[in-house]
């Protein structure tokens, strides 16, 4: 049965790199044998480094989170008992990494190299209600790293070449030694003169000054499609920021802001409205054109009787579904308006109306009660004569 790597060092399986590191450093200063001689701590260690160093190499992760266990199918790594038994492979240096951090001696990994891939760029564009519904084309503009035209992302000036590091020599990392309970200890860091890179420039690029890439701004086209929402984002391949040294762009995301409709709000793939219906109106029955999105002048049929806060739904009006053409739907909600000043001449008719219906006065109305209708289901009674 698959060991649970990921619960012995505490962390969940979407847990990055970072977070497997710090789990195992936290660890590690708890339970190491010179600082907890507790046989279980000792034991308990071993599981932890053997964790560590599986979930640190991506192919054995990989396997690991396929069901697997790289240690069962001959991927090695566990070793016998003592300090340098179980798990520890290569990683010797990662244990006094969680105490001082930095890599020990003998762990070198050697320079980094100039050239180094470039990060993502994120950007944001606004877009109206109908551009999200229809699509569009936006021409917006990017300001990322490009590649530097002058030395092309060498970073030196005309046929000048990058030298070994005189600090490092060409390690890319120094190693220094620090006094500590496990006696002598030889830790090593990136290089301060060359960054980790191994080598300097000596005749830096005049436009570039070494770096391999310059920032420039340029004009771009995005289309975006049909049936796209608040927060969605286009990735646009190898568009973003060009890596250290005219290393390889990242991508660019661009984050689609979709503006506030003075009519509609949006749910999903359906639209909401409100429409206000004079009380006549929603005795009598009537109609209403509203703009919609994507199909323009639409009628929405307001039923005789209707009551306050019902809604009237358009099926197939609402917002496109995204990559598949299928439209949501639209809710009209219509909120039914009583008049708070009446001339003469329309408080004279509603008072002939009270008198037709005299059996329609206010009164508290109990649960069940078959007086319980509304107000414009009896005055649909009243126009029909019962």
């Amino acid at each position: 049965m698959a060991r649970d790597y990921y619960g012995t060092l505490g962390v969940g399986q979407q847990a990055t790199d970072q977070e497997i590191k710090r789990a195992y450093r936290k660890l590690a200063r708890e339970l190491h044998p010179d600082v907890n001689p507790d046989e279980a701590a000792q034991a308990r260690f071993k599981d932890i480094s053997t964790a560590y160093e599986v979930l640190s190499d991506p192919e054995k992760r990989r396997i690991v989170d396929l069901g697997g266990d790289p240690l069962q199918q001959g991927g090695g790594g566990g070793g016998g008992g003592g300090f340098g038994g179980a798990g520890f492979g290569g990683g010797l240096g990662d244990v006094f990494e969680a105490f001082f951090g930095g890599g020990a001696g003998g762990s070198q990994r050697g320079p980094k190299g100039r050239v180094q891939p470039g990060a993502d760029s994120l950007l944001r564009t606004k877009l109206t209600l109908d551009e999200c519904a229809t699509g569009v084309t936006k021409h917006i503009t990017v300001d990322t790293a490009i590649l530097c035209d002058l030395c092309t992302g060498s970073g030196t000036n005309g046929d000048s070449k990058p030298v070994r590091c005189e600090t490092c020599g060409g390690a890319g990392e120094v190693q220094s030694v620090q006094r500590s309970f496990l006696g002598q200890v030889m830790t090593s860091r990136p290089c301060p003169t060359c960054r980790g890179a191994g080598e300097t420039i000596p005749d830096p690029c005049r436009k570039c000054g070494g770096d391999g890439r310059v920032r420039s701004r340029r004009d771009i086209s995005v289309k975006v499609p049909v049936g796209v929402s608040n927060g969605m984002r286009i990735r646009l391949a190898s568009q973003g920021e060009v890596g250290p040294g005219g290393g390889p762009a990242g991508d660019l995301y661009v984050e689609i802001v979709e503006q506030q409709h003075e009519v509609f709000v949006r749910d999903g793939d359906d639209l909401h409205c409100t429409v206000r219906v004079p009380m006549v109106d929603a005795a009598l029955g009537t109609s209403v054109n509203i703009d919609a999105i994507i199909d323009g002048p639409t009628e929405i049929s307001i039923e005789q009787g209707t009551q306050p806060n019902s809604t009237t739904v358009l099926r197939g009006h609402g917002m496109p579904k995204l990559r598949s053409g299928i439209r949501g739907d639209l809710h009209a909600h219509l909120e039914v308006i009583v008049p708070t000043k009446l001339d003469s001449k329309q408080t004279h008719l509603l008072e002939q109306l009270r008198s037709m219906r005299d059996r329609d006065s206010a009164e508290v109305v109990t649960t069940g009660s078959a007086h319980s209708g509304g107000l414009f289901s009896r005055l649909r009674e009243a126009f029909s004569g019962r």
